[in-house]
């Protein structure tokens, strides 16, 4: 797997600037994925969520961790797998099934995560996933199970 590759997968992710939570995909294969993200101190987030110390919310490193281990490996699997050859050319669209997350230590502004995501299944669609978020130090943040699915929109893009 090249870097082309990933910025073809990079691509394929169904968000625009300010809630597309990946920055890099460091390596991915049919066994998982590790991946990147940066938290912008300007984030809209961060203005209201405790006013003048702010804390990264859960719901975005949940999310953070959700769109590099689910939705980026699973568009992966989507393109390298004959069975899903019927939706490699529209619009992907993720639906994340379900999360069971603990979290270890807050996230501040300005701090780069890395998520790493292992399989656990994909079968009939559904992808399932062991993921840990790590900060620069490589100290647990958060981690959990996740699992989910991408289907294909007919939403033309704008």
């Amino acid at each position: 797997m090249n870097i082309d590759m990933y910025q073809h997968i990079l691509d394929k992710l169904p968000y625009k600037s300010s809630f597309r939570f990946v920055d890099a995909i460091l390596s991915l294969d049919e066994t998982g994925v590790t991946g990147e993200y940066t938290l912008r101190k300007d984030a809209f987030f961060y203005e209201d969520h405790f006013v003048g110390n702010p804390v990264t919310p859960g719901v975005i490193v949940t999310e953070i961790m959700a769109q590099i281990g689910v939705v980026a490996l699973g568009i992966y699997y989507i393109l390298n797998s004959p069975e899903y050859a019927e939706v490699r050319g529209g619009n992907l669209f993720p639906l994340l099934t379900s999360t069971e997350v603990s979290f270890y230590k807050m996230v501040f502004p300005g701090q780069k995560l890395t998520v790493i995501s292992k399989q656990q299944y994909f079968r009939f669609g559904k992808l399932k996933c062991y993921i840990e978020a790590l900060d620069e130090h490589k100290e647990l943040v958060a981690r959990g199970m996740f699992a989910g699915v991408i289907k294909k929109t007919d939403k033309k893009d704008n």
